[in-house]
């Protein structure tokens, strides 16, 4: 009886996989490592999907697990056109746009290799909420200058799944709510979720707040000054953006743990970047209260550094006055695409067709 999911996730130099039954118990669970000598026999990431697939077969044929039995297959989502939310069967045309996605990155491979694997069993392959989620108003578009758009880019698929965990624990239906939910990572991006859709978005890339490696929004003027300087290239820049912003260029560090640290050890500086951050995730969460006009059922934290304590009373001194504040500390991708494709199953989500 084919009744299990297998779920696939592949990293820059990992690929996870794991197991799950239909009501979303984690069977078995794998980080297959790849060394930089075995990728760098490729030209490119695309280049990699048969070893990958070949790995996976490979180390589920060792833990004795027969593939025949799966019931469904379900990818990381890529990087794809403009999407909403939901559950995607992989078809034909998605796996034209993850492998001529204008972004290379490894998460282009989820859909394709669980396509590949489904297929030779036949059984479905699925994909769910990518981070090219988008389902913005036209008037969150707007951005302040003609010819440039704002982007919707946010951690979508733990963001969805922490709040479809908030609404059953409820005893209600998504659709039904009003919620802000921030996830906090290396990356931050804040939400207004509006009867189920994601309708606006900051993310710690572009906008928004800073994070523990990234810059979030900065000043304008002086930005641009900086950027004809002639001190930097524009890949520098950008690695300052994405990579060295936030905690680690204040304070040479992402990792919150030794900044709460320092702060105990009497550090008025990393105290100073500390609360500023905080302040910076309360000031967007209360942005977002605007965009539902005040109407919000609950604030829900979630990713890793959601763990901290600290930083979550902070924040709640701030903004516990809107709504409710509910905290789902960590990031479980494997689990959260095992939920979906259950969901779809269990027919609680339709499941949606790329096209």
């Amino acid at each position: 009886m084919k009744k299990n999911i297998l779920v696939i996730n592949p990293g820059s130099t990992s690929t996870k996989i794991a197991l799950f039954n239909q009501e979303g118990r984690e069977i078995f669970k794998e980080i297959i490592s790849h060394s930089v000598e075995e990728l760098s026999k490729f030209k490119s990431i695309s280049e990699q999907g048969t070893i990958r697939k070949k790995i996976i077969l490979d180390t589920l044929k060792k833990k004795n697990i027969d593939i025949n039995l799966l019931k469904v297959v379900i990818g990381r989502g890529g990087i794809t056109k403009p999407l909403e939310a939901g559950t995607y069967k992989v078809n034909e045309k998605l796996i034209d746009d993850l492998k001529n996605s204008p972004v290379e990155h490894p998460c282009n491979l989820g859909g394709i290799i669980a396509h590949e694997i489904a297929e030779s069993i036949s059984v479905p392959a699925y994909i769910a909420d990518p981070v090219s989620v988008d389902e913005f108003t036209d008037i969150a578009r707007i951005s302040g200058l003609k010819g440039i758009k704002r982007k919707s880019r946010a951690h979508a698929l733990n963001i969805r799944a922490n709040a479809f965990r908030y609404a059953k624990e409820q005893g209600k239906k998504l659709g039904e709510l009003n919620l802000i939910v921030a996830h906090l990572g290396g990356g931050i991006s804040i939400v207004p979720i509006r009867k189920g859709r994601i309708i606006d978005a900051v993310d710690s890339y572009d906008e928004g707040s800073f994070s523990p490696e990234r810059t979030g929004l900065l000043p304008n003027s002086t930005l641009i000054h900086l950027c004809y300087s002639g001190k930097h290239t524009e890949k520098e820049l950008n690695r300052f953006i994405v990579h060295k912003g936030g905690l680690v260029s204040y304070l040479g560090t992402n990792d919150v743990r030794e900044v709460v640290k320092k702060i105990e050890e009497g550090d008025q500086y990393a105290k100073l970047i500390f609360e500023a951050m905080c302040y910076q995730i309360a000031k967007e969460i209360g942005a977002m209260a605007t965009v539902l006009k005040g109407k919000i059922e609950a604030i829900i934290l979630t990713g890793g550094i959601a763990h901290n304590k600290i930083l979550v009373k902070k924040v709640k001194d701030r903004v516990g006055w809107i709504a409710p504040l509910v905290v789902y500390p960590g990031e479980e991708e494997m689990k959260a695409l095992a939920e979906a494709v259950i969901r779809v199953i269990n027919g609680e989500e339709k499941v949606k067709i790329y096209s």
